[in-house]
C-alpha cells in the first residue's frame, strides 16, 4: 500500500462513511478496479478516522449525553440528553450483535462486486422512494424509543457491503417520520459505539501491521486515518446544513449510477 493509495482511500472513507452511499462498497470496489493490495485492517483504521470526526464534531453533544445518561441512572433525573443516551445504548445492541455474528459471512460470501452493485442500486431506489413519500415530523430530541430502536435494528443490514450503515439508518429514520437533518444526526451518533467496538476488536491486527510495516507503510496508514478524519468533519457539517432544505435524491441517483457502472465492468471483465 502506497501513501497515495492510502490518501485516496482516506478521502473516500471520509466522504462515503457519512453520506448514505456505503463506505464498505467503495473501499472494496476501488482496490478491486485498480488492483491495489490493501491490508484488511486498514478498513477499520479508516473507520476510526471518521469515528474521531463524529466524536470531535459532536463533542459537546456526547458530553451532555453521557452526563444525562449518568444522572438518569444514578440520580433518577430525567432529561432529553439522558433519554437519548439510553436510546442510543439500546439501539446499538441488536445491530452490534447481529453484525458481529454475520461479519465473517459477509467477508466470504457478500464481498463480490456484482452483489455490492445490486445492493447499491436496490438501496438507492428504496432511499429515494422513502425520502420522497414519508413526512418530516419528528425532531432529533423528540424521537421515541420505538423509532430509535428500529433504526438501530436496521443497521444490522449494514453487514452487506453496498447497503451502507448511514444509508439504512437514515432511510429507516425517514420511514419513521424523522426529519432529514435529525435522521442524519442520529445516524452519526448511533454509528460511533459500533465503530469504536470494531476498532478495539481489530486492535490486535493493528499491532501486527505496525510490527512488520516499514516507514512508508506507517506513514501511509497515518495519512489514511488523517484524511478520513478531516474529510469526515467537512462532510458532517455539509450534510447537516444541506438536509435542512435538500433531500436524499442526489445520493440515491449516485448509488444507482455506481451500481450500473460496476455491473458493466463485471460484464466487460
Amino acid at each position: 500500500m502506497t501513501i497515495l493509495q492510502a490518501t485516496i482511500l482516506g478521502i473516500v472513507q471520509g466522504l462515503t462513511e457519512l453520506l448514505p452511499i456505503s463506505s464498505s462498497a467503495h473501499l472494496f470496489l476501488i482496490p478491486w478496479i485498480f488492483n491495489w493490495d490493501i491490508p484488511e485492517s486498514f478498513d477499520v483504521a479508516l473507520h476510526f478516522g471518521t469515528l474521531l470526526a463524529i466524536g470531535i464534531f459532536f463533542f459537546k453533544d456526547w458530553i451532555e449525553l453521557i452526563k444525562g445518561g449518568f444522572n438518569q441512572l444514578v440520580k433518577k433525573k430525567k432529561t432529553t440528553e439522558g433519554k437519548m443516551f439510553w436510546y442510543i445504548v439500546l439501539a446499538t445492541i441488536p445491530g452490534g450483535i447481529i453484525g458481529f455474528i454475520l461479519d465473517k459471512y459477509a467477508e466470504s460470501i457478500l464481498t463480490k462486486p456484482i452483489i455490492i452493485a445490486i445492493a447499491l442500486i436496490i438501496m438507492g431506489i428504496i432511499l429515494y422512494i422513502v425520502d420522497k413519500k414519508c413526512k418530516s415530523e419528528t425532531e432529533y430530541k423528540n424521537m421515541t424509543l420505538k423509532q430509535t430502536f428500529l433504526i438501530g435494528l436496521s443497521q444490522s443490514l449494514a453487514f452487506i457491503p453496498g447497503v451502507s450503515r448511514s444509508g439504512i439508518t437514515m432511510t429507516t429514520g425517514r420511514l419513521m417520520g424523522v426529519k432529514r437533518e435529525s435522521a442524519a444526526k442520529y445516524s452519526f451518533m448511533l454509528s460511533a459505539p459500533i465503530v469504536l467496538a470494531a476498532t478495539i476488536f481489530k486492535l490486535k491486527d493493528f499491532i501486527e501491521f505496525f510490527s512488520i510495516a516499514d516507514m512508508t507503510g506507517i506513514i501511509a496508514f497515518a495519512m489514511g486515518v488523517i484524511m478520513s478524519f478531516i474529510v469526515g468533519i467537512i462532510v458532517i457539517k455539509f450534510l447537516l446544513e444541506y438536509l435542512k432544505k435538500g433531500s436524499f435524491k442526489g445520493f440515491a441517483i449516485y448509488r444507482v449510477i455506481v451500481g450500473i457502472i460496476v455491473i458493466a465492468i463485471c460484464i466487460i471483465r
